[in-house]
């Protein structure tokens, strides 16, 4: 496996500070700015928001770091992440309205996290969601964090961790004040698995030291139209690991068109089978993620594979795996430039994702329905009223010419996406 210039540069000062060495007799190793910055940049070796972004030697040691003031970081064997629930799909997703006479934001045309806190504000997300009916926005950028003790769980360990932060830099997404709270917002435009506690944790702290009002941490996504709010609670103040979920929403900004059953079978009815191309047949379970994945390349229009790790949750293997299945779909291409990797939106993929996201999903939908195994996973869906199992799927892929897939392991990986892309149509279909 290749390695990222994040991979290198900390295996060389791994080496030259001896940090494993060190961590064996303490529980956490300081580091400044100055001693990251001789072999990169330390503003790039240190931003890790979730767990797939940490470098190998963090990973394969069980290894996170936290900065602790401006320009020092400790590295050890805490707890830093916390996981993003598995049941979010029985979610009910709201419908609200947006204010169609503005002409400076457009609820279609959602490039960054700013944009998503101001669309969700003026829709009344941020609103509806928190109960407070009259938001004020107070705060947001970045500042200091003032100073603040703390405890976190050590990875193995039942004692905890003390710690403390003086000054370190934070920023906040969003922040609104009501008459009964403020509302701290982190936000991101991709889709992950987990985040970085510090993200509002260390948001939280500053302000209970500095107002009477309870302070709210809020975990914002957006992607694909769709808004996903989380509201977390720190059950002990003092402990870092003491997060919890207490409730969580998804909203889309309504729509005229409703996308339904019939629809979808029209579009299955219609769906020219086109021949498989000798290209590796996808392994990339979550269709959401392949669409988030050409919602960036649509912002960035270049992105290399590094890049793609650096920037959004994916591990070097998945940022393969998943541009590889947006090349299978025709909507990305992949260029090789002083032996980096380049990926960008092909001519189609770009129309694509300059539709609206009522007529993009029509057309991933219809994309998807040209390749026959999908094609028939989906036909059976209606004729049984149930999805396949694994091993139905299998059954039916062997008797597809699909490249690449070559043993039983390999043929129940691939129908793990078949599966993921017919749950993906099943779950946009309104009753």
């Amino acid at each position: 496996m290749s390695e990222s210039k994040n991979d290198v540069a900390w295996e060389k000062l791994f080496e030259k500070l001896l940090i494993l060495d060190k961590l064996e007799n303490t529980d956490y190793f300081l580091i400044s700015s100055n001693d990251i910055n001789e072999f990169r940049e330390a503003r790039l070796m240190t931003k890790f928001d979730h767990r797939s972004q940490l470098p190998k030697i963090f990973i394969d040691s069980k290894l996170s770091i936290l900065p602790i003031s401006r320009g020092d970081y400790i590295i050890g064997r805490f707890k830093a992440f916390h996981d993003f629930t598995k049941d979010e799909s029985s979610t009910k997703v709201q419908k609200v309205d947006f204010p169609r006479f503005l002409e400076s934001l457009n609820p279609e045309e959602i490039t960054s996290e700013a944009t998503a806190i101001n669309c969700a504000f003026i829709a009344g997300i941020i609103q509806d969601f928190t109960g407070e009916s009259e938001l004020y926005s107070t705060v947001s950028g970045r500042m200091s964090s003032s100073s603040f003790n703390f405890n976190i769980d050590i990875d193995g360990q039942k004692q905890l961790l003390r710690l403390k932060v003086n000054k370190s830099q934070i920023e906040i997404d969003g922040g609104y004040e009501g008459n009964e709270s403020l509302i701290i917002i982190e936000a991101k435009n991709y889709i992950s698995d987990d985040f970085l506690i510090r993200q509002l944790f260390y948001p939280y702290k500053l302000w209970i030291q500095k107002i009477n009002k309870k302070v709210r941490p809020i975990f914002l996504t957006y992607t694909n139209g769709l808004f996903h709010l989380r509201e977390y609670i720190f059950t002990n103040a003092e402990h870092y690991n003491s997060i919890k979920l207490i409730k969580q929403q998804k909203y889309v900004i309504g729509e005229e068109s409703i996308l339904n059953i019939e629809i979808i079978q029209k579009i299955l009815n219609r769906s020219l089978i086109v021949q498989e191309l000798n290209i590796p047949f996808p392994q990339a379970d979550s269709f959401e993620r392949i669409i988030n994945l050409c919602e960036l390349l649509k912002q960035k229009l270049t992105l290399t594979k590094e890049e793609i790790i650096q920037e959004y949750d994916f591990s070097w293997r998945q940022a393969g795996y998943y541009s590889h299945a947006a090349i299978y779909l025709g909507l990305v291409n992949c260029e090789r430039e002083y032996r980096t990797s380049v990926y960008q939106l092909t001519e189609k993929g770009m129309k694509l994702f300059e539709l609206s996201i009522f007529d993009r999903k029509l057309q991933l939908i219809e994309l998807i329905l040209t390749h026959e195994i999908f094609n028939k996973s989906l036909k059976l869906y209606f004729k049984q009223g149930y999805v396949s199992t694994k091993k139905e799927v299998v059954e039916m892929m062997r008797d597809f010419n699909l490249h690449n897939i070559n043993s039983d392991k390999t043929y129940e990986r691939r129908a793990s996406t078949v599966l993921g892309w017919i749950k993906w149509i099943i779950s946009i279909v309104e009753e």
